[in-house]
């Protein structure tokens, strides 16, 4: 599908210097553009690919002021890395727009199925589950008894949602990832070997979050593991049973947070940060990639880092420190060297 130069300018609203009948029907990087592409310039290092790109319309901001010919169309606007991304989201949602339900799949004669949604094919809808408006439900997704997914939202092929989940309004799941497992609860017993608790509890996610490919949410004890409103999660994450992560918090890959712990809100945990349970991170805390943290953090808005996690300053100057062991440890060897020949 084609749009002009002025189509465009009115959804980001922008002015165009150049063509405005200009047409395109991909989107590429500046450096890479050909003929039919738009593009767009941010970053003054890549100004110097604005002279030669092929690209047929570049978004710049109004602030840009070239040094040399270009013969590309322009959009000027207020800023040309965040219209760029409204752009990207209309193309995205445009191009993902689907409706329909796909055969062969099964619904539960009791499911309650909302208007303009699609299901893909080999999809499982169990009983008494309720899908909303607009959501859809790529191929080969499970979808357990009694779960609910809200409106806007997305699953993504090869989801399983367990029963009793519930999902709410405009969230994205991506592959592989599953809502609603048994947690890890096992009770140890006097010949040495462990009888499961019954995980009875469930799964609440709130509205606008993202959860990436691969990622495993655990089901509750008893009560409901909860993530808030706003949270985005990374793949290859793990979240225990009981474990609350409050609004806007964002989590990279690889994190793994045990039971019952508390994330507070606005929170950035870095990859491969390991959480043990039962403790409660306070809100705006940022913790550096593979640390390690095995107690509560209480101040909010703090920076951690290091295993077992202390304060981001303190680590830092703990490495300094580190790096300079083998200078630190020929400096004792020299001194006890002397000290020998002095006390001769």
């Amino acid at each position: 599908m084609q749009f002009t130069a002025q189509q465009i300018g009115i959804l980001l609203n922008g002015s165009v210097d150049g063509n405005p009948d200009v047409t395109v029907n991909q989107l590429a990087k500046i450096e890479e553009a050909q003929e039919g592409s738009l593009s767009f310039l941010a970053n003054p290092k890549y100004e110097q690919f604005i002279y030669h790109t092929n690209a047929s319309i570049v978004i710049v901001s109004n602030d840009f002021i070239p040094t040399a010919p270009i013969t590309s169309t322009l959009i000027r606007v207020e800023n040309a890395y965040t219209a760029f991304s409204v752009l990207l989201h209309h193309y995205n949602t445009f191009k993902l727009a689907k409706t329909g339900i796909e055969q062969p799949c099964f619904i539960h004669p009791s499911a309650k199925i909302g208007a303009d949604v699609y299901i893909g094919a080999f999809v499982y809808i169990g009983a008494d589950v309720v899908i909303g408006d607009n959501a859809k439900i790529y191929p080969q997704v499970y979808i357990g008894d009694n779960a609910s997914v809200g409106s806007g939202t997305t699953l993504f092929p090869g989801v399983k949602v367990y029963y009793d989940s519930r999902i709410g309004s405009n969230v994205t799941i991506h592959s592989g990832a599953i809502i609603g497992s048994d947690g890890f609860g096992f009770a140890p017993l006097e010949d040495g070997s462990y009888s499961k608790i019954s995980q009875i509890g469930n799964v609440i996610i709130e509205d606008n979050v993202e959860i990436g490919s691969n990622t495993c949410i655990d089901r509750a004890t008893m009560g409901s593991t909860l993530i808030k409103k706003g949270v985005k999660l990374d793949n290859l994450i793990q979240i225990a049973h009981n474990v609350e992560i409050n609004t806007n918090a964002v989590i990279a890959s690889q994190t793994g947070i045990s039971g019952s712990t508390k994330i507070g809100e606005q929170s950035i945990i870095g990859g491969q940060v390991g959480i043990v349970g039962h403790i409660t991170i306070a809100k705006g805390s940022q913790i550096q990639a593979q640390s390690g943290v095995n107690r509560s953090i209480l101040e909010e808005n703090k920076k951690w880092a290091g295993s077992p996690a202390t304060s981001f300053n303190n680590q830092m100057r703990a490495q300094v420190i580190y790096n300079r062991l083998p200078e630190l440890e020929r400096k004792v060897e020299e001194l006890e060297r002397k000290l020998k020949e002095f006390t001769k």
